[in-house]
């Protein structure tokens, strides 16, 4: 299988990572997660994240023409527009993006003037669907759990996931904002290990933790207070120090606002 040429900028404030994905064999490229960054303190938007993606396609002589988001970001704003301004490229996301839309439209009391259709991306991809960037095939597999809408793309021999999975030491995304699901994300994960990443869930169950503790943590995303109690039991229970029905236990008895 063709392997892609892989860049990645990561971003400090947001510990989001963006990538160019670049045919070797083409000027083709695709940019995924581009950030707009934004400083909290004095409400003011700069581009400088963006412009380091678009200098590196430029010094390359590459030419953009997938924008990817893999999904609704909720701790960071997206470059797309800009960077489609700058060099071109159609900014793609899940079709779901519309339960997006609607969810947070009623969440945060828009108006009509705030379209709920997608109409605001130029493609709207759902499972299965395939394109390429130059000779790179780019399938799309629709991962829900974090947000209703997001996307892995799988693009040559490598695979990227957005928030659905984290590296080793990190675990997986928050499943708490409005649309979230658990069952969802425990779905998603699976699915990615049995499409792309070739491991039968099983062995990764009785690899990583055994059954009891599994279904404690697919449980416990649904319960979990992260401004609490949270990410300490957790912790406490991969350490041995609490075992799945004490987990269980105690993260019922959280309150959290989402109740």
């Amino acid at each position: 299988m063709t392997s892609a040429t892989i860049q990645a900028f990561f971003d400090d404030d947001t510990n989001t990572v963006s990538y160019l994905v670049s045919d070797p064999a083409s000027s083709e490229s695709a940019i995924i997660d581009s950030v707009l960054d934004y400083d909290q303190a004095s409400g003011q938007t700069s581009t400088a994240s963006a412009d380091a993606v678009i200098a590196a396609v430029r010094e390359q002589g590459r030419e953009v023409s997938l924008i990817l988001e893999t999904h609704v970001h909720a701790d960071h704003l997206s470059a797309a527009p800009y960077i489609q301004e700058q060099i071109g490229g159609k900014i793609s996301i899940g079709a779901h993006i519309t339960e997006v839309q609607e969810t947070f439209g009623k969440v945060f009391n828009e108006g009509t003037a705030f379209e709920r259709d997608g109409s605001q991306f130029d493609l709207l991809l759902g499972d299965g669907d395939r394109l390429n960037i130059g000779s790179l095939p780019l399938r799309v597999i629709h991962t829900p759990g974090h947000t209703p809408a997001c996307l892995s793309y799988v693009i040559g021999d490598a695979v990227f996931v957005g928030d659905t999975i984290f590296m080793p030491d990190f675990g997986t995304a928050r499943t708490d904002f409005p649309g979230g699901s658990a069952e969802d994300l425990y779905r998603s994960i699976q699915r990615l290990f049995e499409q792309v990443f070739s491991l039968d869930m099983t062995q990764a169950r009785e690899y990583c933790v055994e059954e009891p503790e599994w279904e404690a943590v697919v449980e416990f995303w649904d319960y979990r207070d992260r401004q609490g109690d949270g990410w300490a039991l957790l912790g406490d229970m991969w350490r041995g120090e609490l075992s799945a029905e004490e987990l269980l236990a105690r993260a019922e008895a959280i309150e959290t606002p989402y109740d």
